[in-house]
């Protein structure tokens, strides 16, 4: 609920008029999803609390929050203290009106109002600089506590090893980042502030009507709880409709992001009236659960306006017949009715922001379970530092694998490779015979369930994976452009190069050529995912990117995989120079990448079956010599040994 700059009085009649129905928080940010409901978990993972149960909603979560928040005490006391004062600004104007009908009114022919009006101004005048100051502060106050936060988890997040990732849908992580820190700003920035000033104000609202009337408003506190009984009962079921409402919406999101992304193969398909079909269910289903929470919305408004207002009519029915009969003043029943207002809307508006904090305490949970995800791969306390200069030796002994999305299957089994500081290494194998799972292990993404790695002679259990993967550069099959400029890619592993070097990288990969051509040459804005680019280009500023990190390992995923004939001679000429003197590990499919490595492991199932080069296997009859003979027809068209 934003406040309106308003002041007190205008927020209080805006609470009082909806009572409260405003509990219902989903309409306010559809985008929140499913942060109150969140969707069944994927198979936990042995290590990761993220998942374990659903985010707790007690409000001691939100002490997530004040950590944050106390770091700037000066703005927070601005804060608390421009709420003060637009608070008690607010409680004064019953007062004023008192004054105004007792002093002036009520003072007979010739009185002068003026003085009266004028405090009354005056008084408006301080609430409205109060107000003003204090959305600012609470405001300010709201972004940075969300600014620091998704900073936080962000930093944290890129540091987790992709094991958490495998587990954890990355799109979930996304939402946590966007939808519940929306949420926290909400909270900090709006709600905070309207709970203590509503607290302030209604707490001392009720101390001013007993003195202005202690019978009046003993009655008042008689009627109260008739009128907040069917407002809680009620709005439970408001903010349970209001969850799955948000479900639905979030259904709707989900399955547009998803059609346009794939939109090529919608199109491709035909599929363009069955999607919208799919689509228009969606949005009705949305549409429906949305129907019973307006239509409760709507009783529970018709419900709420009748009792308070009836209570109220009640009460001051009872304070016109004490002035009737003398014993009280007419601006005394104004400020009572007035200061009555002022209480009713702020308890009103307290039982609309509690259900805010609920779902900040959720949000901060999730968060939270984020903040405290430790890991598995880690830096030792005592790393040891690998060898200078570097080498470039690996040795796999006995190693087994198994991913933790996939214990019951062995990606690795007693696999023993030993790679010569130098040497260029290609593997092959059908699909699923743990070719990527090396270059995971290389880079310790993961650790292995047996046996031991080593690099240089050094277990990469006990070294910094910062130096380990500092000395590996890595060109994937799928090319990895970030959004941002052609420099800031090829950079991205060696940001001091200079541009002499940046344009030697591009020219060694083929792709300066084409990155001239750019409007903006190297400062070209390629667009999210290198939209910008073909998937060749995208390719050769991967590969650029490798040759500028200059490190002593290389890792090749079938590196020209994307390149059409022409372009992939001229890489493969650029890779060929930049093996020379590096250790490889090349992944390849097709026979011009793997018949001139020093050696050809073949992989199946996980474990080595033979080990050789190009002629020997080919001779020897075995898988090598199957795979390589689906492709002899086409051998000179550059086709692929089996995936």
């Amino acid at each position: 609920m934003r406040v309106s700059p308003c002041g007190g009085l205008c927020a209080d009649a805006r609470d009082l008029q909806a009572g409260t129905g405003a509990i219902e928080a989903g309409r306010r940010s559809a985008y929140l999803g499913r942060v109150n409901a969140p969707s069944p978990p994927p198979p936990p993972r042995s290590d990761s609390r993220a998942h374990e149960a659903p985010p707790s909603r007690k409000l001691s979560n939100l002490a997530l929050l004040w950590g944050y928040v106390r770091r700037y005490p000066a703005q927070l006391a601005a804060a608390l203290a421009a709420l003060i004062v637009a608070a008690s600004a607010t409680l004064a104007i019953p007062q004023g009106f008192k004054l105004v009908v007792d002093k002036g009114f009520g003072a007979g022919e010739g009185a002068n109002i003026s003085p009266y009006f004028m405090g009354l101004l005056g008084i408006v005048l301080v609430m409205g600089m109060a107000t003003a100051v204090r959305f600012y502060f609470v405001s300010w106050l709201g972004e940075r506590v969300v600014a620091d936060l998704r900073r936080d988890v962000q930093a944290h997040l890129v540091r987790l090893d992709p094991g958490f990732f495998e587990i954890n849908r990355p799109s979930e992580i996304a939402s946590r980042l966007t939808a519940d820190t929306s949420i926290i700003d909400q909270v900090v920035a709006t709600s905070v502030s309207v709970a203590l000033r509503n607290l302030f104000m209604g707490v001392g609202g009720i101390i001013y009507l007993f003195v202005l009337s202690p019978k009046l408003t003993g009655l008042m506190l008689i009627v109260i709880p008739l009128v907040i009984l069917p407002i809680v009962l009620m709005g439970r079921r408001v903010r349970t409709l209001s969850q799955k409402s948000q479900d639905r919406v979030a259904d709707v999101g989900s399955m547009v992001s998803e059609v346009l992304r794939a939109i090529k193969v919608v199109q491709a398909f035909g599929a363009e009236e069955r999607e919208t079909q799919r689509f228009g269910g969606a949005v009705e289903a949305a549409f429906a659960t949305a129907r019973k929470r307006f239509s409760l919305r709507a009783g529970m408004t018709a419900i709420v306006i009748t009792l308070v207002f009836g209570a109220i009519t009640l009460v001051l029915w009872e304070g016109a017949r004490d002035v009737i009969a003398g014993e009280m003043s007419g601006g005394t029943i104004t400020a009572f009715v007035l200061a009555a207002a002022i209480v009713a809307g702020a308890f009103g508006a307290l039982t609309e922001v509690y259900g805010d904090f609920l779902r900040a305490a959720g949000a901060s949970a999730r968060l939270r379970d984020l903040l405290a995800e430790r890991p598995t791969i880690s830096r030792p306390d005592r790393p040891q530092a690998l060898p200078l200069p570097p080498e470039g030796r690996l040795a796999f002994e006995h190693v087994a694998f198994r991913y933790p999305s996939r214990p019951e299957m062995a990606a690795l089994r007693d696999f023993t490779l030993q790679v010569a500081p130098g040497e260029r290494v290609a593997v092959v194998g059908p699909s699923g015979a743990g070719k990527s799972t090396l270059f995971q292990l290389v880079q310790r993404f993961y650790d292995p369930s047996e046996g031991r790695l080593l690099m240089d002679g050094v277990d990469l259990r006990l070294a910094d994976p910062a130096e380990v993967r500092a000395r590996i550069a890595i060109v994937p099959q799928e090319a990895v452009v970030f959004m941002g400029t052609a420099r800031s890619n090829i950079l991205y592993g060696r940001p001091d190069a200079s541009e002499a070097e940046v344009w030697a990288a591009a020219e060694a990969a083929n792709a300066a050529t084409f990155l001239r051509a750019l409007p903006g040459g190297l400062d070209t804005e390629l667009g999210e995912g290198g939209s910008q680019l073909s998937g060749g280009q995208r390719q050769r500023i991967a590969i650029a990117r490798a040759i500028l990190k200059n490190a002593p390992i290389l890792l090749l995923d079938e590196a020209t995989s994307a390149l059409d004939a022409e372009s992939e001679a001229a890489v493969q000429d650029a890779l060929e120079r930049l093996m020379q003197g590096r250790t490889s590990l090349v992944i390849a499919h097709r026979l011009a990448t793997v018949k001139d490595a020093d050696r050809i492991v073949v992989m199946d199932g996980g474990a080595i079956v033979e080990v050789g080069r190009h002629d020997e296997l080919v001779a020897a009859g075995g898988l090598y010599s199957r795979l390589a003979g689906l492709q002899a027809v086409g051998a000179e068209a550059g086709g692929a040994l089996s995936r």
